[in-house]
């Protein structure tokens, strides 16, 4: 039989997911589809082995998501409810494996499912959402085969290596993981044994094998992954860029949550008992420096925390029982519930327009105000003569422009030269006039440009668009095969 508080345990998980899944699908539709969320429609309609910025596998689901229901912001952000209903499940089953409580397995859900950055990717479809779930789900299934018998433990590594293999196919960052795990079961005495069967090993040449086509891919287009991390870590680098790195990693899920899985990293550290899950810190622990130094983004280790929240509830379950555990847990949940305006469509947009969450949530502003802009360049469009019209293109300057253009139809073939957008031009080369839309320097590549309008996303808010031009040119300076290189860009 099932012990009562095992059952009970397993309730209370149920529920907590049961509730984030609806909340994130009641919140899929609200305000718009985020500028990657566009890039990542158009790529779907666009299939390849890779793109210049990642893999192919979101574009994938959002093909699949735009074939089952053409533009549905809701039905395009349900891989990513899925996604963050998983973490939620891997982050409650650490913390039964570390041998909590179901108190503290149901604690480890609750904040979970209630942080901002598991929120947040929930409800975006995004390539860190997906990152994020294969990082915890491979060290979930390390952990597990560290602990396991030798026929088992097989099977779990080679889950693992297909796990790390899809992974890498979503996003490059997970071979990061990979090779800091590696780091982590050598320097770990209870982990080194397991590097000397061949399971490790041929999980990771499953994961390789499975990469391969995308290598490949990059390889043909002349690594355009390598110029991309350039441009982050000019972007991300300096002093000021990894006070941010650090800010952004203790922040991500709450500042109060931050001292629970903070928690959990030390007592993975010194708890005896917990000595085979100690790999899960040190990998942490490696991948904090490398991305420190490195110059990367804090929620790049997103996916290494889950275990380490996990370990920070075992700790406060067996400190706090009863109505200081539920009321720790409240005040946990209310730490991050404060921020999910910045991320999440939760106000009224007119509202939340108008509030200072606009002023802090960089990504939220650019899911607004895409209708407007694309309305405004289709009024554009319209004003083209019929003969025009058969030869026009609309040229914009980055992905987010030339997404919301494809998904809200402004009537002509959109082009860009932003990363992935590159690859797929240049126009033909009658293709004349050109409305060009953007913060570009226009008469450098065309001739006969006319300010038409200025975008306005009708809100009042100051999101990337907002107040830049759209113009009418005759057409590119020479053709458009000299042009497009010039007009081609990578960056984040």
């Amino acid at each position: 039989m099932t012990p009562t508080g095992t059952r009970d345990g397993a309730r209370g998980i149920a529920l907590v997911v049961a509730v984030q899944a609806a909340a994130l699908v009641a919140l899929a539709p609200h305000y718009g589809p985020h500028r990657d969320e566009l890039y990542f429609a158009s790529a779907g309609h666009r299939l390849a082995w890779g793109y210049p910025d990642q893999p192919a596998l979101t574009a994938v689901l959002a093909r699949l998501a735009d074939t089952v229901a053409p533009h549905s912001l809701l039905v395009l952000r349900v891989p990513s409810m899925l996604a963050a209903v998983a973490l939620t499940l891997l982050t409650a089953w650490f913390a039964r494996t570390l041998g909590g409580r179901p108190a503290a397995q149901v604690l480890a859900a609750v904040l979970c499912a209630a942080s901002v950055i598991m929120l947040t990717l929930g409800h975006w479809l995004e390539t860190a959402t997906f990152d994020t779930l294969a990082w915890t789900a491979i060290l979930a299934l390390a952990t597990a085969a560290l602990r396991a018998d030798v026929r088992r433990a097989r099977r779990l590594w080679l889950a693992a290596g297909v796990v790390a293999g899809v992974g890498l196919n979503n996003k490059h960052a997970v071979l990061f993981l990979l090779v800091a795990l590696l780091v982590a079961l050598a320097v770990c005495r209870e982990s080194r044994p397991a590097l000397r069967t061949p399971w490790p090993w041929l999980a990771a040449a499953i994961a390789a094998l499975m990469w391969l086509p995308n290598v490949v891919w990059q390889a043909r287009h002349g690594w355009p992954v390598f110029a991309l991390a350039a441009d982050i870590r000019d972007e991300y680098g300096g002093l000021g860029g990894r006070i941010g790195y650090v800010l952004e990693t203790l922040l991500m899920l709450s500042p109060l949550i931050a001292v629970v899985w903070l928690t959990g990293l030390v007592a993975l550290m010194r708890r005896p008992a917990w000595r085979p899950a100690r790999p899960v810190a040190v990998t942490f622990l490696v991948l904090a420096a490398w991305f420190l130094l490195a110059g990367g983004k804090g929620y790049y280790l997103a996916g290494a925390i889950p275990p380490l929240l996990a370990a920070g509830c075992v700790v406060l379950a067996e400190r706090w029982r009863g109505r200081r555990l539920v009321a720790a847990g409240v005040v946990l949940v209310l730490s991050a519930a404060i921020a999910w305006p910045v991320f999440l469509p939760l106000l009224p947009v007119r509202t939340w327009a108008d509030s200072f969450y606009a002023d802090v949530g960089e990504d939220q502003r650019e899911t607004v105000g895409w209708p407007a802009y694309t309305d405004q360049i289709r009024a554009v469009v319209d004003g083209l003569t019929p003969e025009q019209r058969r030869t026009a293109v609309v040229f914009t300057q980055n992905y987010g422009e030339a997404g919301a253009a494809e998904w809200y139809d402004v009537g002509l073939p959109v082009f860009s030269g932003h990363n992935g957008w590159r690859n797929w031009g240049p126009p033909a080369a009658t293709a004349t006039p050109v409305v060009v839309v953007g913060d570009i320097e226009a008469d450098r590549f065309f001739t006969g440009c006319r300010e038409m309008t200025r975008l306005d996303n009708r809100l009042g808010v100051d999101a990337e668009e907002q107040g830049l031009p759209v113009r009418l040119c005759d057409g590119p300076i020479g053709s458009w095969a000299a042009q497009w290189p010039r007009l081609s860009h990578y960056d984040a």
